[in-house]
């Protein structure tokens, strides 16, 4: 294991990491600006691009490099799918075999197979390596360095930009970048408070400070900068010089498919998404009031749509933004075999696919049984691989392509999650046909092949919307905010598919508890060198 010393993780990484595409765009070194660079627009232009990408999303933001760790799409991403029960991990890298290994399972025989690790329960490992001499090994380090490392890197950018002497339109270019960094901003925010007990808002750069917030604090930081954002755009008039920017904003290899370059409208729609999400993830289902439910309608209504450009990533053949063998969950679970992948394939998302649906025959094949090692994990065993670049179904949507250029990536929202955020909200707003309605749009979206869902059960549509979630949005870091919000950490998962450790039984009618924390604790490499100051919010989860 290489580890690193950590400094106070907010400002940490505003150091060596803000780096560009070089190839794309004539800048200087964008950590340090010159006053040369910070003057020119094609400086701040590129300070705004590779800060962005490079030292909130990549292996450059968070250098320890053990297992996936050290890019957040299939690192951090990794970890909330794995407590999301999407996918498990026999490796012990980052303690990543305990992040998806549940205090218990109940075969369909009565037989308890307790978490074998040790400790037995993830609360109690969780909290035995959160201190500062684990460093990166600790999981709750991730999410929290390069989160804040791109929060930093935004803060550079909005005080760069009023620095810099733009050619045409000023003020548009201008508020475009500052749009963008607020976008960014907006974000790190979200992922803080949607997994952190508490939080830090700076909004300075190198700066940080000692007073830590609540959670929903944090939430209303993030929306606070979606709307500074919105507002921005909704100001500018020459769409001309806005394209120019966004244009160079995001890198050209990164415009194909659903990563083409929104319109002020069409980024204010991901932007409505983006707050929508804010809302359902970190509100439990039984505690949404009918005002919540119908501000997520109007958000998602005023969402990203069907033929909307979202923020997505892609590769080149050099791969110098996301490796195309590594970019994604999705991508790391590729393998010849059930066995093949880091990530293995979840027998429960499988199970979650209706018969017939054509996503599980493009993109998964059935092997003989893998058994992992019983001292690892006590739900991990499976039959299933993903296929890199699917099984040819015509229409039918790919969660994962390792070809250069194929990659695409959801970054941010996309138009499937706003649409069943839309159902959700429907459901609970007594709207069940109209969300029975759009969650067929969803399957009809990805190529799903199924009959169109009539019924208006309550039950019924409640559970394929659960099972459509899961499906729809598999590999996009929601799964375990959805988990935690149906009350299933608490409450376990009943009638589940298990294999047993013999490898020859097939369970079906298995009990999962997971017992899985909801909202992680401050990370103690923080605290170490940045402790709570007076007045601060609690920095720990009471769960025990």
């Amino acid at each position: 294991m290489k580890k690193i010393k950590i400094t106070a993780l907010s400002v940490l990484l505003m150091g060596s990491m803000m780096m560009s595409c070089k190839d794309q765009l004539d800048i200087q070194n964008p950590n340090q600006p010159t006053p040369a660079s910070a003057a020119t627009e094609s400086g701040v232009v590129g300070l705004a691009q590779g800060a962005i990408y490079i030292n909130g999303f990549t292996s450059s933001g968070d250098k320890y490099y053990d297992g996936v760790v050290g890019a957040f799409y299939n690192g951090v991403i990794g970890f909330h799918e794995m407590m999301g029960d999407v996918v498990a991990a026999e490796a012990a890298n980052t303690y990543m075999n305990n992040l998806s290994a549940p205090n218990s399972v109940t075969l369909d025989d009565g037989t308890v197979v307790p978490n074998p690790n040790s400790p037995s329960q993830q609360i109690t490992l969780l909290r035995n390596v959160n201190v500062n001499a684990q460093q990166g090994g600790n999981p709750g380090f991730h999410e929290w360095a390069l989160m804040y490392g791109l929060n930093n890197a935004a803060n550079s950018v909005l005080e760069v930009v009023e620095k810099t002497t733009f050619s045409g339109d000023a003020a548009t270019k201008k508020n475009t970048i500052k749009a963008w960094a607020y976008l960014w901003k907006g974000y790190a925010y979200s992922r803080i408070g949607s997994i952190y007990y508490a939080g830090l808002v700076n909004n300075a750069s190198s700066s940080t400070n000692g007073n830590y917030l609540a959670k929903e604090k944090i939430i209303d930081e993030s929306n606070a900068n979606y709307d500074k954002a919105a507002a921005l755009l909704g100001a500018i008039t020459n769409t001309a010089d806005y394209s120019t920017i966004m244009g160079a904003l995001i890198p050209s290899y990164f415009q194909t498919g659903k990563g083409a370059v929104p319109t002020t409208a069409q980024f204010i729609k991901n932007l409505n998404t983006l707050k929508a999400r804010n809302i359902i993830v970190n509100t439990p289902v039984a505690s949404m009031t009918a005002a919540q439910w119908n501000q997520i309608l109007t958000l998602t209504n005023a969402g990203v749509g069907a033929s909307d450009p979202v923020f997505a990533g892609n590769t080149n053949t050099a791969g110098d933004i996301f490796s195309p063998l590594n970019y994604s969950v999705a991508a790391r679970s590729v393998g010849a075999n059930a066995s093949g992948g880091t990530y293995k394939i979840s027998e429960r998302l499988i199970q979650d696919f209706n018969t017939g649906d054509k996503r599980l025959a493009n993109n998964f094949n059935q092997f003989a049984v893998w058994v992992g090692n019983s001292d690892r994990g006590n739900a991990f065993n499976t039959r299933w691989g993903i296929k890199d670049g699917g099984n040819g179904l015509a229409g039918v949507m790919v969660y994962t392509n390792r070809t250069a250029g194929m990659a695409e990536l959801y970054m941010l929202g996309s138009y499937e999650e706003n649409e069943l955020m839309k159902a959700e909200a429907k459901l609970y707003t007594g709207d069940i046909a109209g969300a029975a309605t759009s969650i067929n749009t969803v399957r009809t979206y990805q190529g799903a092949g199924l009959a169109a869902l009539a019924s208006t059960d309550l039950a019924t549509v409640k559970e394929e919307l659960r099972k459509e979630r899961r499906v729809a949005l598999a590999f996009r870091g929601l799964s375990f905010y959805d988990a935690r919000r149906w009350g299933v950490l608490d409450s376990g998962r009943k009638n589940a598919v298990v294999i047993s450790k013999d490898g020859k039984t097939i369970n079906t009618k298995a009990t999962i508890t997971y017992g899985y924390l909801d909202y992680w604790d401050v990370p103690d490499n923080e605290l170490a060198y940045n402790p709570a100051a007076a007045g601060s919010a609690p920095i720990k989860n009471p769960k025990q």
